[in-house]
């Protein structure tokens, strides 16, 4: 029985495009009684994997937590797998505003001890004793109630570039911080004001509001199915949109835009962006805002040490960080000494710019592309790339494409290449082959031969 991945993301990602199907990128949630999390994670496994679903998905006692992406196809055989249990009979699945067929390339499915991490050890706190449910229509309304506060239950990364006008927005890096910053703040409103929350697709503010009912707030209310839901009511309603901004999501997109409002700043030169990337330093991937100008000057890094550092070789990386927590294990989203323009906990209800519009990712021509292999080293002052051949052949007169998060997409002829120090017209599995790259490559790029 097959109970984990056996593809790697990159291997995932081609048979996606390879297949030329629509993929759905949707999130739910549901709080309920689960005896065995173990057995339940593994079941919803072999039936996912079946359906070529991926995502991010988190199990425990108190219930169910997940992020996916779903062939459209497969969406009613999907919900089937739902409906085997009690507690997600009908259950709402949000919709992405933006799909990705790339938005998850693996099924992660983990037994944590809970679902929403809030930091509480209070046996008396029933999390199913949650406040009045809004759809758009009603928050808007509620909005407009001078005795309403309403809070943004996310974290200053997610706030910082969209969130719904006047509302307070912790300065924290986590939801088990803010529950007691906002009891405290509101001790003297507990029967007078509505406390009104929101978050990204409800599941934080269902525990909020649980907690704050038991905290002794006689009116609270939250935002039904979150911003995701709103975004999708207010366009079929053609309600005012009283969010502004976009919407940080927590898969390879990081974000899907609700307004075409920019309120944030790029962290290095201060320019209208609202764009996140991670650094390109594994031992730093740090979260911050960039914008296509510091991207290109700084290699997709947060400071000059971390662009230092991408350019050692690879083996130099790895022991730098070598015993040290580094990556995403570090909480530190977006707070660097090097982020000049960093304004955490001073946010815009004002746009400084206007997004251009998107162009529609689902109606991307299809390049068909076969892995060849991956980057070893980029020869700045020659403009020469390196690279590993490790699935097939190359051979000269091939169309490439070089692919990264940075680089983004880049195809070449190859018209001459060395391998071993010699001229070749071909390179064969195993071997290491130079050749000129008229742009700047990274270490995390692939390269693929496209076949079509």
């Amino acid at each position: 029985m097959q109970l984990y991945n056996t593809l790697s993301a990159e291997e995932r990602a081609i048979m996606i495009d390879d297949a030329g199907k629509q993929r759905l990128t949707l999130s739910f949630y549901a709080y309920a009684k689960i005896q065995d999390p173990k057995k339940f994670r593994d079941d919803l496994f072999v039936a996912w994997n079946k359906l070529d679903a991926l995502g991010r998905i988190y199990v425990a006692n108190e219930g169910i937590n997940a992020q996916m992406s779903i062939p459209e196809e497969n969406l009613e055989a999907f919900r089937e797998t739902l409906e085997v249990y009690n507690f997600m009979k009908g259950i709402r699945l949000n919709e992405a505003v933006e799909h990705d067929d790339h938005s998850f390339l693996k099924l992660t499915i983990k037994v944590r001890d809970k679902i929403v991490a809030d930091g509480l050890n209070d046996e008396t706190f029933d999390v199913t004793d949650i406040g009045v449910h809004l759809k758009a229509k009603e928050f808007n309304e509620i909005l407009e109630d001078p005795n309403t506060i309403v809070v943004d239950f996310r974290n200053h990364y997610e706030s910082e570039v969209g969130h719904f006008k006047n509302a307070i927005t912790p300065d924290v890096e986590t939801f088990r911080e803010s529950l007691p910053i906002i009891n405290e703040q509101l001790q003297n409103h507990k029967e007078d004001k509505n406390l009104v929350m929101y978050c990204t697709g409800g599941i934080r503010c269902e525990k909020a509001s649980a907690y704050f009912k038991h905290q002794g707030f006689k009116n609270v209310y939250q935002l039904e199915g979150g911003i995701i839901n709103y975004a999708k009511q207010i366009e079929e309603e053609g309600l005012e949109s009283k969010f502004i901004g976009k919407n940080f999501v927590f898969d390879n997109r990081l974000g899907e835009r609700i307004t075409e409002d920019i309120i944030s700043q790029c962290h290095q030169c201060g320019k209208p962006c609202d764009n996140h990337t991670n650094c390109e330093n594994d031992g730093c991937h740090l979260l911050f805002i960039q914008c296509d100008e510091c991207k290109t000057a700084m290699e997709n890094c947060c400071s000059t040490e971390c662009l230092d550092i991408i350019h050692m070789p690879l083996v130099d990386q790895v022991r730098l960080r070598t015993g040290k927590q580094v990556g995403n294990k570090v909480f530190r989203k977006g707070k660097s000494d090097s982020l000049k323009f960093k304004h955490s906990g001073e946010l815009q209800d004002t746009a400084l710019a206007t997004a251009a519009k998107p162009a529609d990712i689902r109606q991307k021509v299809k390049i068909k592309k076969a892995l060849l292999g991956k980057a070893e080293h980029y020869y700045v002052k020659a403009k020469v790339g390196q690279f590993t051949v490790e699935n097939q052949t190359l051979q000269i007169g091939d169309k490439i494409l070089i692919s990264g998060p940075t680089t983004g997409e880049q195809e070449l002829v190859l018209d001459k290449m060395i391998v071993d120090g010699a001229e070749t017209t071909t390179a064969n599995i195993g071997d290491k082959v130079t050749f000129e790259v008229p742009f700047r490559i990274r270490l995390s790029d692939k390269l693929y031969k496209i076949v079509n």
